[in-house]
């Protein structure tokens, strides 16, 4: 993991009230009600200085640490506001009705922890698991300066980075969790354990590989797979009296797999597209099993692997060449996919 330069002024033990609360809502937004009943920080809670920069982002799951993140965005509580009009005043009266908690965005990398990846690994596979957790906004020091709890969080996204043979960019990949309820409260100010021990596997964009069930040979040819994205549809419930909305899980939803390779090597993928899509033998004997594989810099080590479950080949478009030009032409495959497990 790329770290930041460690030579700023230390920052002191605890930022002041009125820095804590400014980071606290820049970082959900600018929205400073995170939780019912409203954020209270007690007087001893926080102590003034020159404030602090936050270094880094952690996550934690269940109350053991769950790795380091890239980026962190979302999680406020979002009010509605209700009009209410009484007798024959005709100046409506405005109350706070039912409570949303904004989806949290957390951008991660390779060395997470077992429990992070198995969270991910029984929501492909429909078991629809509820974690509580909190995000950790932690100094250059790896010390602890503030945190955003999370209750009963479900994830709604899960989206594989786009891959590139060429690259020399981080593979990042991304989540959604959709919190009951989110709460802003002051760091420990202890450091995270392992600290800046903790060294995480790195993983390049370009470190991939691909395998299609008999077009083995031409998937060592692809030098571009657009995001593989899974969608948990959710749907928010209010009950009776209740300020709180109750989230509930819905289907998954998996996108399409988009290869790009060179039109000479594509002659494989063309003759499945042909008798798939275009002869119309497209039956479940004729779909296709999948892995894409993601690995370390030796490009022998697998960190973790995509399984492309019923694969059907449905597009197979040759991009624009200009007349004249020297660049080899290339093609876009599109296949859909009806389901992804994650290993």
């Amino acid at each position: 993991m790329k770290r930041n330069n460690p030579d700023t002024e230390p920052a002191s033990q605890f930022p002041s009230r009125r820095d804590f609360l400014r980071t606290m809502g820049l970082l959900t937004g600018g929205a400073l009600v995170s939780g019912v009943p409203l954020l209270s920080l007690a007087a001893d809670a926080v102590r003034r200085d020159a404030g602090f920069a936050t270094g880094r982002f952690g996550l934690e799951l269940d109350g053991a640490f769950a790795g380091f993140l890239y980026s962190v965005e979302g999680g406020s509580g979002v009010f509605d506001v209700v009009s209410v009009r009484s007798g024959g005043d005709l100046i409506p009266r405005k109350q706070l009705g039912a409570v949303k908690f904004e989806n949290i965005t957390l951008t991660y990398g390779p060395g997470m922890s077992k429990a992070f990846y198995s969270w991910i690994k029984d929501t492909l596979d429909s078991k629809q698991p509820r974690k509580n957790g909190a995000v950790l906004m932690l100094d250059f020091d790896f010390k602890e300066r503030s945190r955003m709890t999370f209750q009963q969080a479900l994830l709604t996204e899960i989206a594989f980075p786009s891959l590139d043979a060429a690259s020399k960019d981080a593979a990042k990949m991304t989540i959604k969790i959709a919190p009951q309820s989110t709460r802003l409260i002051a760091g420990t100010a202890a450091a995270v354990s392992g600290g800046v021990k903790s060294e995480q596997k790195t993983s390049l964009a370009s470190n991939f590989r691909l395998r299609i069930h008999g077009l083995e040979d031409a998937c060592t040819r692809v030098n571009k797979i657009e995001p593989l994205l899974v969608k948990q549809a959710i749907q928010n419930i209010s009950s009776g009296g209740e300020r709180k909305v109750t989230s509930q899980p819905g289907p998954l939803e998996f996108s399409n797999l988009v290869i790009t390779l060179r039109e000479p090597d594509a002659g494989p993928f063309y003759a499945w597209y042909d008798d798939f899509a275009i002869k119309g033998n497209n039956g479940d004997d004729k779909e296709r099993q999948g892995v894409l594989e993601f690995l370390a810099p030796d490009l022998k080590e697998v960190l973790f692997t995509v399984t492309l479950h019923h694969l059907g080949v449905f597009n197979f478009a040759p991009e624009k060449v200009e007349a004249g030009s020297d660049n080899i032409r290339r093609v876009k495959v599109e296949m859909y996919c009806e389901a992804m497990q994650f290993t």
